[in-house]
């Protein structure tokens, strides 16, 4: 295998990215990569946890098709599974991502609009093939030249079951913890799609002013954050929490007042902290929907149900990950790796 590729700075909305671009990079008779693509290189045998996230990442990057999800255009690896050490994801190159912009400037409100219609329009996709993302971020929204977006890093993503224990997932990850809705913290299972508004709610907020709205330093910390901004939930809120140590924990806490959205964002359109209130309301019974924010006002200069693809069928796995030995793993990474590649191959 020869290559020939080399590093350079990419120019987004403003010069923040360093990429990595493949000028006619040679992997093999099949797979020539003449045009610029990002190529993203992920080591997954280490650790039977980067085994799932890389499992879950292909199987479903593999089987969505939207203009605001990233998609795969080649995967590269060993011929044998015994030779397999890495794994190559070839996708379209993304000059910059969300947080690395607002680490450089402030966006103006048509560029937040647009940024947001374009996060939900790739939600409204995932959640229609039953699916939480659980990891949105700004990190994770790539966006290129022409401010086109595409969201990224489905390794923690999950089929959407509210009766599912999920006890594991506060061990999984720690460091988005900032765009964590309040129920993931405060039950072992009950979440639904919800929990991806209220990330998208945080990140609007950042949107808004450049920093996180919930930049909570540990769990209980978090929660104040959000309690200090929100107020107390009402006794119909708290009903929605069904561990009873958490529920004991907040009926504890001293009466908070809610702060009012114009006063934390006293530059911001009307109709976006309207929006922002909805996505960021503590009970997730409450909380707007994906497609009831596609229809809210602030959204109306791009809003067309016509154009808002949903997923032809929900997705599913077929066997649950989280209880498979990491050898076992890796045989269904080279074998998802081996279907892509035959049907790469005979096209």
């Amino acid at each position: 295998m020869s290559n020939a590729a080399e590093t350079t700075g990419a120019a987004g909305i403003k010069p923040v990215l360093e990429v990595v671009k493949g000028q006619n990079f040679d992997v093999g008779p099949r797979y020539k990569i003449h045009d610029v693509r990002r190529k993203n290189k992920i080591s997954p045998f280490e650790h039977q946890t980067y085994c799932q996230r890389t499992l879950r990442e292909i199987k479903i990057l593999l089987r969505f098709r939207h203009e605001n999800i990233i998609g795969i255009n080649d995967i590269l690896r060993a011929r044998r599974i015994e030779c397999m050490r890495d794994v190559y994801i070839v996708q379209d190159l993304m000059e910059t991502d969300l947080y690395k912009l607002l680490k450089t400037q402030m966006l103006s409100n048509d560029h937040t609009c647009y940024f947001l219609y374009q996060i939900l329009r790739g939600l409204k996709y995932i959640h229609s093939a039953n699916v939480l993302h659980r990891d949105l971020k700004p990190s994770n929204l790539l966006i290129n030249t022409t401010c086109d977006l595409k969201i990224c890093d489905f390794g923690l993503a999950r089929i959407a079951d509210p009766e599912h224990d999920h006890t594991g997932f506060l061990t999984e990850y720690v460091a988005t913890r900032w765009y964590r809705a309040p129920e993931i913290m405060l039950n072992s299972k009950g979440y639904s799609k919800s929990i991806d508004i209220w990330s998208v709610g945080c990140i609007l907020a950042e949107m808004l002013s450049n920093r996180p709205i919930f930049p909570g330093k540990h769990y209980l910390d978090q929660l104040n954050h959000i309690l200090g901004i929100l107020g107390s939930p009402t006794p119909d809120d708290l009903n929605c929490i069904i561990n009873m140590k958490a529920r004991n924990y907040l009926q504890s806490l001293p009466e908070k007042p809610k702060i009012p959205w114009n006063k934390l964002f006293p530059k911001a359109d009307s109709k976006a902290l309207d929006l922002l209130g909805r996505m960021l309301t503590f009970n997730p019974i409450k909380r707007i929907t994906v497609e009831e924010a596609l229809a809210h006002p602030y959204l109306e200069q791009y809003y067309d149900p016509t154009d808002e693809p949903v997923a032809e069928e929900p997705f599913t796995f077929t066997m649950e990950l989280d209880d498979l030995p990491k050898e076992k793993l890796k045989e269904l990474i080279f074998e998802e790796t081996f279907r892509f590649q035959a049907t790469y191959q005979g096209s």
